[in-house]
């Protein structure tokens, strides 16, 4: 059984160094979190898993790490100066600021404030959401010419670098490029633990095709991408696809399916919406190569882009055709995905004298650590040199960690609650046979291996 809900992972969190409040010590700041010494393991290696799944399993994908400071002209002629918004409403009875598309509507259809309830609101108008800085040591706020924005997505760096990848990898169509990296919006109303922040981490894919191609592409790498995501262990159950209708399509898309998961299951027993988005993906037509080009046309036959250096067509040796390919963009979210993972890993079990105890069954590949090397007596200079000795040669190969802060049931307790696939235990028979016992997290049975064979053993259940 899943996490119930968003809390259980928000205690277990910070009890146990996932994620912490940021700036805790001056009273945090609004949606902001650090991750912690297992939460940094985590993450990395959710992202090592997409990149090695996305870049080095396939053979039509290149990689990028463009700046999260671009010009501001890549901004404007993207649509974001202009489109990126979100509709704003204040509360006038108790001043909350409020995203008004997210508000419950009472019988006539108005919105009403979710703090108060009043339907006492200002008329709805938009608030852009990218951060705004400035650039050069003499710039001021009031210098038009020195702003810039924090990148709000990581698609625009790969499309303004299609040509430079293009030209460098001497690729053909149909090939992608993918990125990790920071994005910044200034939401209005984030939240819900790591859910929603306005400062995330995004996995995101650009594949630049033929028009004819998208399509077919667009459902292929739908049904890849829910596919990894199982393979991190989410079960399908708590995955369904949303058909983005047409009227709340983004300006640039033709066709968007988000891929939903049930991120709050205790809305289910109050008839709210348990599902939200964990990852999207739009056929962005092609938009943001012509948008980004220099040569593409208005009606009047005035350049759309006079300020582009370069053209971002395609040429077909095979057809001698030129024209801007269209994009299939798949993006996923390595907050959400990092929390969905938490979610359907967490399971309690209630041990013989009664006690509940969580156990966070992740894939091994994903686990924070490993295996830990526990010595059943710390005040045995034997076990204890026996135990390090074993950690140090199993720690290039594998995360281990050596503990020996507590008792060996509290120390299991603590191994499975922060995902531990093994548990090494060194007894005082082990310096008479060579051998420790492995203790299984999600079963809990134990095996005694012999030192000599540890490494190969575990390498294989890994």
């Amino acid at each position: 059984m899943p996490a119930p809900n968003i809390e259980a992972i928000v205690n277990l969190s910070k009890r146990r160094g996932f994620v912490f409040p940021a700036s805790d010590i001056y009273g945090g700041l609004g949606s902001s979190w650090d991750y912690g010494p297992l939460g940094v393991e985590l993450a990395n290696n959710i992202k090592k898993s997409w990149w090695n799944w996305m870049v080095y399993e396939r053979d039509d994908i290149e990689g990028l790490d463009s700046s999260i400071i671009q010009n501001r002209l890549v901004w404007k002629y993207s649509g974001h100066e202009t489109t990126f918004s979100d509709p704003l409403v204040d509360c006038r009875e108790c001043n909350s600021r409020l995203r008004e598309d997210k508000l419950e509507r009472d019988a006539n259809g108005k919105p009403i404030c979710s703090n108060c309830g009043s339907t006492n609101l200002t008329e709805s108008r938009p608030f852009n959401l990218m951060f705004r800085t400035t650039i050069g040591a003499v710039s001021s706020d009031e210098d038009e010419s020195a702003l810039a924005y924090l990148r709000p997505e990581t698609a625009q760096g790969i499309f303004i670098n299609f040509a430079n990848v293009l030209n460098t990898s001497r690729r053909k169509l149909p090939f992608g490029i993918a990125q990790i990296g920071k994005a910044f919006r200034n939401e209005v109303t984030p939240g819900n633990f790591i859910f929603r922040t306005r400062e995330f981490e995004q996995m995101e894919l650009e594949y630049f095709c033929r028009k004819i191609e998208a399509p077919e592409i667009f459902d292929s790498l739908l049904d890849e991408y829910q596919k990894w995501l199982e393979g991190l262990g989410i079960s399908p159950e708590n995955f369904y696809r949303y058909e983005v209708p047409k009227e709340e399509l983004a300006h640039y898309s033709i066709r968007t399916v988000d891929l939903m998961y049930r991120f709050f299951p205790e809305r289910k027993d109050t008839g709210g919406n348990e599902w939200d988005e964990i990852m999207g993906i739009a056929n962005r037509t092609d938009f943001d190569l012509r948008s980004h080009s220099k040569k593409p046309e208005n009606e009047e036959g005035k350049r759309i882009n006079p300020d582009s250096t370069e053209d971002l067509s395609y040429f077909d040796e095979a057809t001698k055709e030129r024209f801007y390919p269209y994009v299939v963009e798949p993006s996923v979210g390595v907050n959400r995905t990092l929390l969905a993972v938490m979610m359907d890993a967490y399971t309690e079990r209630t041990n013989d004298k009664g006690e509940t105890r969580v156990i966070l069954k992740l894939k091994p590949e994903l686990a924070p650590i490993k295996v830990a090397v526990l010595p059943l007596a710390k005040n045995k200079p034997e076990i204890v040199e026996t135990a390090r000795k074993i950690k140090r040669d199993l720690q290039p190969s594998m995360r281990a960690v050596y503990d020996d802060t507590g008792g060996i049931g509290k120390l299991y307790a603590r191994q499975d609650e922060i995902g531990t696939p093994f548990c090494v235990t060194v007894d005082h028979e082990s310096l008479d046979d060579n051998a420790v016992t492995v203790r299984d997290r999600d079963t809990w049975e134990q095996e005694r291996i012999s030192v000599d064979s540890l490494k190969e053993y575990l390498k294989k259940k890994l």
